[in-house]
């Protein structure tokens, strides 16, 4: 018998609008790729046509005597980095505001030491030399979480479906495909990796909102007839994504499996524009669903239409995490590789709180999470909503730290507190020791390219030295590292990409 009792509502907005043209496919990349010319235009505000980003301000130096702790809501958000690569794809500057470092630098997996089997999740610290600022150092606090098996619940699954007007426009260099078809490409990888036991239903919305297929199981049979009920949409109207948010909850609280994960996944290119303009009205709304256990997060995909403002608003307030799908590979990253940091939580309202010695370390500066920093007061509040973890990930934070001269070799320079709940509600807390102990890995001489390509892209008020030769420098040293992995591979491409450019010389 299916009790409500607990929601977890994911809003995949698996709107996979590639936007400007992508004019060939690019065998050594795996995805889609412009023609020359063929980008997107954007105005000095960054925004094309009705794709907006949120404003960013970002974390200054502290001194540590001063202001000792920093604290931030820790999440696994990609979807940055997704939206970098679209930009250099399409031939575009980057626009400042789209660049949050963190989800760049969470794009990739790191060997992380992983947690033992109930922990939820495991830390690491590690220090290392600043490529960018002589004389500084990076903290890099790594998390790794635990895995868990998807099928080893009931889970229940609504499948949330943008079928306005808007998701008809033709995909350039698809051969005449449509957003919609690329969101059933999506929809079909994603249906082939839940378990028999998994229960889906399928909502549509555009101008109205409706359930097109009551909770079907996914066995074989199952997923060829949730398949073809999704196959059969088709695009029209006006994008209701209000009314569409109020069915899947009603939809997953109707069907609510107590023995398993709960969730509403959202294909949409996320401009909301009937129902629930306002953003503030929208954060509101989401709360109000997350207070009562209903879990939101987001997979934006789209250029050009998307409201990257909303995604994250949805996925900031919804207990969510939020992709960003602009290749087909990249769906299947998300919705096959990553399908269990997709669809199962490993750590509820997690974040960390980080304590500097003062004595050791003069000044310090958190490199990106400027959208999730929280005060002491939110930290120590076990009711404060923080951010979700899911499972078999790596969460990476890092510092840039000026040290004290006189600081000596194995000093402690700063302790790291991480809080979580378990996905049975149970308070977890664990720490890691930072200290004066230099440690080189291609790890972190990657994470260091990463952060520092960031701080380029964002024209920086910190990026110090930083410069496209030397990233590039540093990551031709350690080919052999990047052909082991092809998104850290792509990734050294993107940055000669963005040299070639001309669009960031110092």
């Amino acid at each position: 018998m299916m009790k409500k009792k607990f929601v977890s509502v994911v809003v995949c907005s698996l709107a996979l609008l590639f936007g400007a043209g992508f004019a060939g496919c690019d065998a050594a990349q795996g995805g889609w790729v412009p023609a020359p010319g063929e980008g997107l235009a954007f105005d000095a505000d960054g925004e094309a046509g009705n794709y907006r980003y949120p404003d960013v301000e970002e974390q200054k130096f502290y001194d540590a005597e001063k202001q000792p702790s920093s604290y931030f809501s820790l999440d696994r958000n990609t979807a940055g980095y997704s939206l970098m690569r679209a930009q250099i794809n399409a031939g575009d500057r980057i626009v400042a505001s789209s660049v949050r470092i963190e989800e760049l630098v969470n794009y990739f997996s790191y060997e992380y030491p992983a947690p033992a089997e109930g922990e939820g999740l495991k830390a690491t610290a590690y220090l290392s030399e600043c490529p960018w600022n002589e004389g500084h150092n990076l903290i890099t606090v790594g998390l790794k979480s635990e895995e868990r098996v998807l099928a080893e619940g009931k889970n229940n699954y609504v499948f949330l479906i943008d079928v306005s007007g808007s998701m008809s426009a033709r995909v350039k260099g698809l051969e005449g495909q449509t957003c919609l078809d690329l969101v059933k490409y999506g929809i079909g990888k994603l249906t082939d990796g839940l378990g028999a036991n998994d229960a889906v239903s399928v909502v549509k919305y555009a101008s109205g909102e409706e359930t097109v297929l009551e909770p079907t199981l996914a066995t074989e049979e199952g997923k060829a007839q949730i398949k073809r009920a999704v196959n059969g949409l088709t695009a029209y109207g006006a994008t209701n994504g209000s009314g569409g948010l109020e069915l899947a909850y009603r939809n997953a609280e109707k069907y609510f499996s107590d023995e398993g994960n709960n969730r509403v996944i959202l294909m949409t290119d996320g401009d909301f524009n009937v129902g629930i303009r306002n953003e503030t009205e929208l954060k509101e709304f989401i709360q109000e669903k997350a207070r009562k256990g209903v879990y939101l997060s987001v997979l934006g995909v789209g250029m050009g239409n998307m409201r990257d403002d909303f995604m994250q608003t949805l996925a900031l307030n919804g207990n969510g995490n939020y992709a960003y799908i602009d290749t087909p590979r990249e769906a299947e990253k998300v919705l096959c590789e990553e399908l269990g940091g997709l669809l199962s939580v490993v750590a509820k309202d997690a974040k960390a709180g980080v304590t500097f010695s003062g004595d050791a370390v003069v000044k310090y500066r958190l490199i990106g999470y400027d959208m999730k920093m929280l005060s002491e007061d939110d930290f120590e509040n076990a009711e404060k909503d923080a951010g979700e973890i899911g499972s078999n990930l790596c969460v990476t934070a890092l510092y840039e730290a000026e040290l004290s001269e006189s600081v000596q070799a194995g000093a402690p320079l700063a302790e790291v507190c991480v809080r979580f709940k378990s996905t049975s509600g149970k308070e977890k807390e664990i720490s890691v020791s930072v200290e004066h102990v230099l440690t080189e890995t291609d790890d972190l001489a990657f994470i260091s390219c990463v952060a520092e390509f960031g701080l380029i892209l964002r024209n920086s008020a910190y990026k110090g030295d930083a410069d496209l030769s030397s990233v590039l420098s540093r990551l031709n040293d350690l080919t052999p590292y990047l052909e082991g992995d092809v998104y850290k591979a792509e990734f050294r491409q993107l940055v000669e990409k963005a040299r070639r450019s001309g669009y960031y010389e110092a």
